[in-house]
């Protein structure tokens, strides 16, 4: 929720509640912060808004760009790992081969990743390889735990940080920093008012034009998306890089790490032996005996790892390791480590057995990447990005609307009055200042471009004396 501002021929607190309450003296001051949130952070959230739109969308238009090296005709057989793997090495021998998604459903190929020259730093090389005949289908650069393809991974740095790197990532944390903020600001607007009917709190007013009508639209569509924009804030916050410092350590404070299997395996375990430099499956990197991709993944079977999987390739020191990945609730997530040397299985972990506030932690940020329920949260995620583009437009418009009739034409919307702070209880200030204080210095860029908008305000209202004086 953007911007909101009274309606012509009353004064906010006529309409909102009784006079002499605690909101009706908070709320001036509650209103003014979501105001101007509204009207200077909008512009971030807007292309927050619009990259994330593109996203959700993403995943469906990679499969359509992309079906040559995704999609297959089904065939009768499939054949061993190693095969298609040692495909993908002939295809591209200057690669190193450092995991394998083999196929997981009919007709879809298997994905070889390899380190390869020209490939950029965070990203493989996704050798696709259709798994009846070996065939190569081509090769794209994949990056992440979901394999996003180019055109994803586009977005993604877009929506990210607008693809200017490191820098631009100030751009979505301050987003995130300040959707909650204002999101829950507009709610407390919007359940504050007084209305004819509780449906006009849940459905836009008919009848209505001008202001009245934008801003109907405004509180209504914005009710019914707090939640989701709350819940993309928190989530989007978790990668930030100032407040995820911080709500990193406070998981692990409360024991909520992301656990991870252990797939280092003893000295000198992995040497020697029959088998020794004649492993199919493993990387470059690893030197010793090796059963081979096509045994690690017979072990992991057996021990119940199964479905959508992801097979990193051992490296010095380490084994196997086979995931689940299938990310659609209820989801699969377990996890084993396998030995080279032997095909046993050295260490397994269980997504049941995760912490609550890791598994709490692990839904939130798939379902912010859109992959937690595959469509419907894609769907879901650009009905949020699609709502929230028309608040925003919605409080410009509302904004716009407030502009003086008389004068330039250009004229901006009047702006909410100052001096909102003074008319709240010392009783309800004093703990909203303290709780603001650690709200601040927990989330670095909200506290800084608070007290950035506050000393400037001071600065215009001081000027604004000083005029009126002379």
């Amino acid at each position: 929720m953007a911007i909101d501002a009274p309606a012509q021929g009353r004064t906010e607190t006529e309409q909102e509640s009784p006079t002499g309450s605690t909101w009706s003296a908070l709320r001036p001051l509650v209103l003014r912060i979501h105001f101007y949130a509204g009207l200077l952070i909008a512009p971030l959230l807007l292309a927050a808004a619009a990259s994330g739109l593109l996203y959700a969308l993403s995943f469906q238009a990679e499969k359509v760009i992309y079906s040559h090296e995704l999609e297959v005709p089904a065939g009768d057989r499939v054949l061993p790992l190693s095969t298609q793997v040692q495909a993908a090495r002939d295809a591209r021998p200057d690669g190193t081969v450092t995991g394998v998604w083999p196929s997981s459903e009919d007709g879809a190929t298997t994905r070889v990743l390899m380190d390869a020259p020209g490939v950029e730093e965070g990203k493989s090389l996704a050798v696709f390889v259709d798994p009846y005949t070996a065939e190569v289908r081509g090769e794209l650069p994949s990056y992440g735990s979901s394999g996003a393809l180019p055109l994803r991974s586009w977005i993604d740095s877009l929506h990210r940080d607008l693809l200017l790197g490191d820098f631009g990532r100030h751009y979505s944390e301050l987003a995130a920093s300040w959707l909650w903020v204002v999101a829950l600001g507009g709610l407390l607007l919007w359940l504050g008012r007084r209305r004819s009917s509780k449906r006009a709190l849940f459905v836009p007013e008919r009848g209505t034009k001008g202001r009245r009508r934008t801003l109907s639209w405004h509180g209504t569509v914005g009710l019914w998306a707090v939640i989701g924009l709350v819940l993309l804030s928190a989530t989007g916050l978790t990668w930030s890089r100032y407040a995820g410092e911080n709500i990193g350590a406070v998981q692990d404070q409360l024991g909520g790490a992301t656990p991870a299997v252990s797939a280092a395996v003893e000295p000198g375990a992995a040497a020697g032996g029959e088998h020794a430099g004649h492993g199919d499956g493993a990387g470059e990197a690893h030197q010793g005996a090796d059963v081979g991709v096509d045994q690690a993944l017979r072990s992991a079977q057996a021990s119940g790892i199964d479905g959508k999987l992801a097979i990193t390739m051992p490296a010095e020191g380490t084994g196997y390791v086979v995931k689940e990945t299938d990310t659609v609730f209820p989801v699969h997530l377990d996890s084993v480590a396998v030995d080279p040397a032997n095909g046993k299985v050295i260490d397994e972990l269980r997504f049941a057995d995760y912490p609550v506030l890791a598994k709490l932690t692990r839904f939130g940020i798939d379902a912010h990447m859109g992959v937690f329920l595959g469509l419907a949260n894609q769907l879901a995620l650009a009905a949020l990005a699609l709502a929230l583009i028309l608040l925003i437009l919605w409080g410009y418009r509302m904004w716009w609307l407030r502009r003086p009739t008389k004068g330039s034409t250009l004229a901006g919307g009047r702006p909410i009055p100052r001096g909102a702070w003074r008319k709240a209880p010392v009783t309800a200030l004093l703990p909203l200042a303290a709780a603001t204080a650690l709200v601040g210095w927990f989330v670095p860029l909200l506290g800084i471009s608070l007290l950035a908008f506050v000393l400037v305000d001071a600065a215009v209202g001081a000027v604004r004396k000083v005029r009126a004086r002379t």
